[in-house]
């Protein structure tokens, strides 16, 4: 298998709890918390143990915070790459409503980096990254990191054989889309920042399919991946436009879904699996995720139940 890692750049402790109604002014009595570790790659990496298989984490870390997010990590097994942060790592909390079932996430803000912590992130991940196998760059980026950071790093793994994969957000994801000359391998998004980049709806899945099918005619993606929430997942590489069917599964938290689609699609992908496995993998995960509650991801015997409810049909060119 090929080898993964997986980059953190801004992890999380998360903590999450339910009340028996979220409202204003009142003390809410919260129920016991459970504190789980945090963040787009980190979760990545914990989804990808959970199905079985091995990555290693490169992470961010730093103060009081950062030392319980170290010990969470290794209590699951994850192999660690610490980097020093300049700061405190951040943490966030989720609160679920028992009434409602509606659940309100709150992001505190993470260590604010500067160019002496650019050049330690890139000579890190130059340091750890694996002879051709996958580098997986997922979640938001810090302060003081500049937008074009994944550029950065496509033009490092480029000497190296690597395959970079990426989903992150807001002007990073912006600043990829524009174009660079070390692309990453897949893009990964989700509806709503599809339709910021396209600028319209995309109702249908051949809209979605269309929209990503451009980002890889431009070169901005060997391969453009764009999740589409219940109705599953489009993929678009070169000649190939694919829908994954999201089987009907009970939903308790939609948290960590991406991060589980991400980790089995780069897992299939590194067992030498083609794309179209890779998407039916990814789907079974993200459905699987939705099914656990708070910052719960997948869980290995779902996604291998889910794997062949989740249909995989082409997509026709416009």
């Amino acid at each position: 298998m090929d080898d993964i890692l997986t980059v953190t750049l801004n992890p999380t402790v998360d903590l999450s709890t339910s009340v028996a109604h979220v409202v204003p002014g009142d003390k809410l009595r919260c129920a016991a918390p459970v504190t789980d570790p945090g963040g787009g790659g980190i979760n990545v990496a914990r989804a990808i143990r959970l199905l079985g298989g091995e990555s290693r984490a490169l992470v961010a870390l730093g103060g009081h915070n950062g030392d319980k997010l170290r010990a969470l990590l290794e209590r699951e097994g994850i192999r660690l790459i610490p980097l020093q942060a300049p700061g405190e790592t951040r943490l966030s909390l989720a609160v679920t409503d028992a009434g409602t079932g509606e659940q309100y996430r709150f992001v505190l803000p993470g260590p604010e980096w500067n160019a002496a912590g650019l050049k330690a992130i890139l000579a890190a991940i130059t340091t750890s990254v694996p002879e051709n196998g996958y580098v997986v760059l997922s979640g938001s980026v810090p302060r003081g990191v500049p937008d074009d950071i994944a550029c950065c790093i496509g033009s490092k793994l480029a000497k190296r054989g690597a395959r970079l994969i990426v989903d992150t957000s807001g002007p990073a994801l912006i600043r990829l889309a524009e174009g660079t000359d070390a692309p990453p391998f897949l893009l990964r998004m989700d509806r709503s920042e599809a339709q910021a980049l396209a600028g319209r709806t995309l109702e249908t899945r051949a809209e979605s399919a269309t929209f990503a099918a451009g980002l890889v005619e431009r070169g901005i993606a060997t391969v453009v991946a764009v999740a589409r929430g219940s109705d599953g997942s489009v993929l678009a590489a070169e000649g190939l436009r694919l829908h994954a069917a999201t089987p009907p599964v009970p939903v308790r938290s939609k948290v960590g879904a991406g991060d589980s689609f991400l980790g089995a699609f780069a897992l299939s992908l590194a067992r030498g699996e083609d794309l179209e496995t890779a998407l039916r993998w990814g789907t079974a995960a993200a459905s699987a995720a939705v099914m656990t509650d708070a910052t719960a991801l997948c869980t290995r015997e779902d996604t291998e139940a889910l794997l062949a409810r989740c249909m995989v049909t082409a997509i026709a060119a416009a």
